[in-house]
Parts: C-alpha cells; sequence; structure tokens
C-alpha cells in the first residue's frame, strides 16, 4: 500500500530511526499523541460496546484501558526524560490536524456502523506496528534516545492486538454486504491518510493560521 510507505518514509519516522529527530519536534508529537488516546481510547470503548462478539468486546475494552492508562504511563515517562512540564503541555495547543484526527474517529462512532467504526480504528494499530518492526530493524544507533518508544511498537504482544484487530474487521466485512465494504474501506483509508499527517504535523510544529486573527 502506497501510504503506508509513505508513511515510513517521512522524514519524521526517517529521523527517529537514526535518533536525530529534534527534541522540541517529539516533545510537540508527544503532547498530540497524549490528546490523541484520549480520544482513541473513548472510540475503542465504544466499539466495544457495539461489539456482537464476546471476544471483540473483551478485545475492544482491554485496548480501550491500554490506550489511556497503559500509553499514558508511556508518555509520562517520556514527558519526564524529555523534559516536558504540565506547563510546557498545556503551551502546546492541540494542533488542526490532531483535531480532525480525534473528531473523524469520534464521528464515526456516532454515525457509522460498527464494521465501519473497527475499519476506522485498525490503521492506529497497523500503521505503528507497520513503523515500530521497520524503525527497529533499520535504527542506526544503538544509542537512539527514542529506542523504548520503537520497541514497545515492534513487540510481539503488540503484533498479536495487531492481527486480532485485523481478523476482527475481516469477518465483519466477510458478513457485510458490498455498500458497506464501500464505507469500511473508505473509513480505513481516510484512518491512513490521518496517520501520515499526524506525523506531518509534528514534523513541521502544525499549528493554527488563523491564530493572528484572535482576538
Amino acid at each position: 500500500m502506497k501510504l503506508q510507505q509513505a508513511v515510513l518514509d517521512h522524514p519524521f519516522n526517517d529521523e527517529l530511526a537514526k535518533g536525530s529527530l529534534s527534541r522540541e519536534q517529539y516533545q510537540f508529537y508527544l503532547a498530540q499523541d497524549s490528546r490523541y488516546l484520549i480520544a482513541f481510547g473513548r472510540t475503542l470503548a465504544i466499539a466495544a460496546a457495539r461489539a456482537p462478539d464476546p471476544d471483540e468486546l473483551t478485545f475492544f475494552s482491554r485496548a480501550a484501558t491500554e490506550a489511556v492508562v497503559v500509553e499514558r504511563a508511556l508518555h509520562e515517562g517520556y514527558f519526564e526524560r524529555f523534559g516536558l512540564s504540565e506547563a510546557d503541555l498545556t503551551a502546546i495547543e492541540t494542533s488542526p490536524t490532531c483535531l480532525a484526527y480525534t473528531s473523524f474517529l469520534l464521528a464515526t462512532a456516532q454515525t457509522g456502523s460498527y464494521a465501519e467504526l473497527i475499519a476506522a480504528l485498525l490503521p492506529c494499530f497497523w500503521v505503528y506496528q507497520h513503523v515500530g518492526s521497520d524503525i527497529l530493524k533499520r535504527q542506526e544507533v544503538e544509542d537512539n534516545p527514542y529506542r523504548t518508544w520503537i520497541e514497545t511498537y515492534a513487540d510481539e504482544e503488540f503484533a498479536a492486538q495487531v492481527q486480532t484487530c485485523k481478523e476482527a474487521v475481516d469477518r465483519a466485512a466477510a458478513n457485510a454486504d458490498e455498500a458497506t465494504r464501500q464505507r469500511m474501506l473508505a473509513a480505513f483509508t481516510r484512518a491512513s491518510e490521518y496517520e501520515w499527517l499526524f506525523w506531518e504535523s509534528a514534523y513541521q510544529l502544525e499549528n493554527w493560521p488563523t491564530a493572528q486573527f484572535r482576538l
């Protein structure tokens, strides 16, 4: 998939692999990602509530908890390591891309079918596992300051979660009519595009160009 390769080739991830990504860009990414995870966790919880299968209910419920509890704990460790205080976090405004992505997920949860919803959730799992595994294979320095982040998304436990999510989406697609499958594809593609935009926004330290017009 060209979009997945574009994510791997993005300069944010290339510099992450080299350990040369700037502290400012990574701090910006952490701030945005911590906000994204709250909305992602809420959306996963909605998927769990709507899951027709008990195993899928369990998976999405656990994933929601991990997004909010486990991932935030990882972030807090990085906040401390990279000198990002609460005041610093507050000073970094939620980016247009972060707001758009989270709004898309929550809107899909409210207006789309269960099948569309989990198709929209899959890219976050799949892309991160793809990026983490790729970077781990090609990182160029042993003392990479971002190594812990890389290993989190490259390990076998996370790969198993990705596979579980893929299988849930495949089952939903197999049981859906053609119109629903097309909506699933559209939701999956749009979320994948937002994944690329998320890296891009962090690399560019994206702000609101309209901020200058605020009273």
